[in-house]
């Protein structure tokens, strides 16, 4: 059955925003490195066996384009979730959902830059609304914490994941006439795997704290590495192949309202007045971004 590339984009979302909750909730249970890269494991173990022949089959097109896939793996599959996982531990789930809606603005910019994609007035607007909204959720709504340049770690950590983020999104669909869908996918998890593992045996070498196994944290990885990682990505990534990165990105603005649910009703976050009003201009941002192409 096919289903609307929009409901697969809202699916995504949903699942997405699990994730970063998910993310804040195991923190002090597993390390980051340690979480992303079993995520992935599971996710390969699951995967590859659905995958495998067409794998033989689709090999020449991955091979010809090993550095594309090897830069998928690395913004979309190692660094964006790894970097969420860190970020986490220093930002509320909210906060860090919250951030991620500016990733639409960022595959503007990187879309004017690398595709030369002429920017409307309206993407213009929009784009610096973003910015102010996002700057109001970093600073707290206080204009000395802009002044003195004292942000969240943690915030400033999770922009260097949507910027990884964005550029996965936007190789993804200029790279989808090259690169099949399925096959590929599996690789960057081999890739993004392999990437992550050297940081993970050092990390767990130096961990101060052993790790708690616990239903949670088995719950965790399973979480994050069936439903966040292939059914999101599939369902993502078929998205963005059908209408496109740009107007595709658009739909991220779902992560943050079902983090903020998850993460009140789950975790007990509370929601701040200074991510509420950035939140909707980042928000209203992103729509006026995309008042032309929707």
């Amino acid at each position: 059955m096919k289903f609307p590339p929009h409901i697969l984009l809202i699916l995504a979302t949903l699942l997405w925003g699990g994730n970063f909750v998910i993310g804040r909730a195991v923190t002090g249970e597993i390390p980051p490195f340690t979480l992303a890269f079993l995520r992935w494991c599971v996710a390969f173990v699951i995967f590859l066996p659905i995958v495998y022949k067409n794998l033989k089959i689709d090999w020449p097109k991955i091979r010809a384009n090993w550095k594309i896939v090897v830069i998928l793996s690395l913004t979309g599959v190692a660094a964006f979730n790894t970097l969420v996982y860190i970020g986490v531990y220093s930002t509320t789930s909210i906060n860090a959902s919250l951030m991620n809606s500016l990733t639409p603005i960022f595959i503007y910019i990187l879309s004017f830059i690398v595709l030369k994609i002429r920017v409307t007035k309206h993407q213009m607007i929009g784009t610096i609304l973003s910015i102010v909204g996002v700057l109001f959720i970093l600073s707290g709504g206080k204009l000395s914490n802009i002044v003195s340049f004292t942000f969240n770690k943690g915030d400033l950590i999770i922009l260097v994941a949507v910027l990884c983020w964005s550029i996965y999104s936007l190789l993804v669909k200029q790279y989808s006439n090259q690169l099949p869908g399925f096959s590929t996918f599996l690789v960057t998890i081999a890739v993004g795997a392999m990437i992550l593992l050297p940081f993970t045996i050092y990390e767990l070498l130096t961990l101060e704290n052993p790790i708690i196994w616990s239903p949670k944290t088995i719950g965790a990885i399973f979480y994050v590495g069936i439903f966040a990682s292939i059914i999101a990505f599939l369902s993502w990534n078929t998205g963005v192949v059908k209408i496109g990165a740009n107007r595709a990105s658009i739909f991220l603005n779902f992560i943050p309202v079902f983090a903020t649910i998850f993460a009140t009703i789950f975790l007990g976050e509370q929601l701040q007045i200074a991510q509420v009003i950035g939140g909707l201009a980042v928000i209203s941002g992103v729509i006026l971004t995309n008042r032309s192409k929707i």
